[in-house]
């Protein structure tokens, strides 16, 4: 079982060892397109992608901290419903909050035109929404909940008896706040900043859709437009370097999260300190603002979007095709699902009777490192050995297996979500006492039939949970399936950045609607979880 496991985790690891790799073949050409790139469009790449990140930076930590405060140490009105509601935008993809907000903010659409008939002012009333700083407040709303998530998890455990022992040594609630809860929960709000920050390196739906000029949206640019393969690579591997240094930065946040958590501490009898007037009034504010900007409002446009195309038989998506593009989606999702979480279940369970050790182990790691990475990086780290076997070893004919077939795509989505699913299970797996497989094995069981009637059976939430998010993550996914997809054959999200691309913002409501539904799913599910 450890050796095919061995070759599937070294090939999915391939792309990134692609990426790298492609520095080691550098020659003049090369080096005179690298310093083409540096005296043209790479200090512009690195201006926007850091003001972009800087801003979501900012934007998540402070939002996503209040609101994690908020819920976790005070009580106010509503402070139930907001616990769960709070979760909400993670089921929005920032590339279809990005149509909605467009849509419902241009100077030409409806809410300018009402408000100039009213106030009888001519021109636009607010910058135009498709720009840099537009592009930071989207983020900042789909992705505050990370650092909401992990802060209020954070504060939950300790923060309210840390605060309740220092009202009681004298301290006033500013600095109760700023000096007791703050400081607890400076690790889970470094973790959350890096994870958001990941994602919108990662992003490209919405750089293209707003016409920046990131690293994502340069490596498309280099690859697809002006056919340029170093260019594509060397773009790849300085995004790949962010992306390394930001994990490096998450891991260290993690593990004094886990540290601090881990200390044992004399619990109080404590309560959340209730707010009264303005306090609770203010906090309600905070709460809500957040979900009606980052989920319910933009799902109430789309809506109206959708409505007006179809009440004006302007709806340009046959129904049919609808249907074909949807199942198309679920095809893939489902595929990648299954496979994922069935290998993700293997290594967990090789890597427990294995001790952790050998290449499998170091290989596993790798594997981990996926969902860190950009899909652009993932689709070039891809294509470049491709094109170096087919060069070399033309009878080989791997390209009409790889390039522009399912098989292309779901090798995409294995090599990114892998990691999402061997999380979860390996997380319900550490919770199954090594004692269970060592009297398993006294009583003569094999692996085989431990992992079948012992491992199996209490991994089964933790199974379904991953192919879960795998899934939804799958429906979501956007730069690798541009790429590499089949001919012909699209996804909802590659037909709602399409369509959008193409200023038809009403038909894209409807793929946009589906996918928001899908990744609601998750968020249920863990909202229940945090519940109890």
């Amino acid at each position: 079982m450890r050796p095919p496991l061995t070759l599937i985790c070294a090939l999915l690891a391939l792309p990134v060892l692609g990426v790298l790799g492609a520095w080691l073949q550098l020659d003049a050409a090369a080096w005179a397109t690298l310093r083409h790139q540096a005296a043209t469009v790479l200090p512009g790449y690195v201006a926007q992608t850091a003001v972009l990140a800087l801003g979501v930076a900012l934007g998540t930590m402070l939002l996503g901290g209040a609101t994690a405060a908020a819920v976790a140490l005070f009580e106010f009105p509503g402070r139930r419903s907001f616990e769960w509601a709070l979760l909400l935008p993670l089921a929005m993809p920032a590339y279809v909050l990005a149509y909605a907000w467009t849509d419902a903010l241009q100077p030409s659409g409806v809410l300018q035109a009402a408000l100039r008939s009213r106030l009888g002012a001519t021109g636009a009333l607010w910058p135009d929404v498709r720009s840099l700083w537009g592009a930071v407040i989207l983020f900042v709303l789909c992705l505050y909940p990370y650092v909401y998530l992990l802060t209020r998890a954070a504060l939950a455990e300790r923060g309210v008896q840390m605060m309740e022992a220092a009202r009681l040594l004298g301290a006033d609630m500013r600095r109760r706040v700023l000096q007791v809860a703050l400081p607890l929960a400076r690790p889970a709000v470094a973790a959350g900043v890096a994870l958001a920050l990941m994602e919108t390196l990662a992003d490209y739906g919405v750089g293209a859709f707003f016409g920046l000029t990131t690293f994502s949206t340069g490596i498309f640019k280099a690859w697809l437009a002006m056919d340029d393969r170093i260019a594509a690579t060397q773009l790849a591997s300085l995004l790949l370097l962010a992306v390394a240094l930001l994990l490096a930065a998450e891991r260290r946040a993690q593990a004094r999260l886990r540290f601090a958590a881990s200390r044992p501490t004399q619990r109080l009898e404590a309560r959340a300190h209730r707010l009264h007037g303005r306090a609770a009034a203010a906090a309600v504010v905070l709460c809500a603002l957040p979900v009606l900007l980052g989920f319910v409002l933009p799902v109430a446009w789309l809506l109206r979007m959708l409505w007006l195309e179809a009440a004006g038989a302007e709806l340009g998506l046959p129904l049919a095709r609808f249907v074909d593009w949807g199942l198309a989606s679920l095809k893939l999702a489902g595929i990648a699902a299954g496979l994922a979480t069935a290998l993700a279940l293997a290594l967990a369970v090789a890597q427990r009777t294995g001790g952790g050790r050998g290449w499998l182990a170091r290989l596993a790691r790798l594997v981990g490192l996926g969902y860190a990475l950009p899909g652009a990086v993932i689709a070039i780290g891809i294509l470049l050995p491709l094109g170096w076997v087919q060069q070399r070893w033309p009878a080989a004919g791997l390209s009409p297996w790889i390039t522009g077939t399912i098989v292309g795509v779901i090798y995409a989505y294995l090599v990114r979500f892998t990691a999402v699913a061997l999380q979860s299970v390996e997380s319900g797996l550490a919770r199954v006492p090594p004692s269970i497989d060592e009297t398993a094995r006294l009583l003569g069981a094999g692996r085989w039939r431990i992992f079948r009637r012992l491992h199996l059976p209490l991994l089964r939430r933790s199974a379904l949970a991953a192919a879960l998010l795998v899934f939804v993550d799958v429906m979501k996914e956007l730069p690798a399936t541009l790429v590499l997809r089949p001919f012909g054959s699209d996804t909802l999200a590659v037909v709602a950045y399409n369509l959008a691309r193409d200023e038809r913002l009403g038909e894209a409501a409807l793929p946009s609607l589906a996918i928001v539904a899908v990744g609601l799913l998750p968020v249920v599910l863990l909202s229940r979880a945090l519940r109890h």
